[in-house]
């Protein structure tokens, strides 16, 4: 990752929003370092929303005979259980499609949640 560059008035404002110093007070030496690790954080939790790539409905999606399932022109690229697919068409709005995926593994992630040592 690049070197970053905080210019003092950025640190001493995240300084004050975490509560380390007062308004108008410098950010002590020893809280430094603390401070731009947030900076840091923070410029990468945006990357992070910025590469996101939002979710889209599918324009058209056909199960051939057989199983295999066809999603904008493209072959789903994921095995699919041989077990029976739950279709709900509505002529006047989006329809769905409910099939079961075979993995290896899964895993399941829970949002952190905020320690109260994360804000000293």
């Amino acid at each position: 990752m690049p070197l970053q560059q905080f210019t003092d008035s950025e640190i001493n404002a995240k300084a004050v929003e975490l509560g380390v110093i007062d308004q108008g007070a410098s950010v002590p030496n020893r809280n430094r370092s603390k401070v731009v690790a947030a900076l840091i954080e923070e410029r990468r939790a945006a990357a992070r929303q910025e590469k996101a790539p939002e979710p889209v409905c599918a324009k058209e999606i056909v199960v051939q005979p057989g199983g295999a399932v066809i999603i904008d022109g493209e072959p789903f690229p994921w095995l699919i259980a041989r077990q029976p697919m739950e279709i709900g068409l509505n002529p006047e709005g989006v329809s769905t499609v409910r099939l079961t995926l075979l993995a290896e593994a899964v895993q399941v992630l829970k949002p952190k949640q905020p320690s109260e040592n994360e804000s000293e």
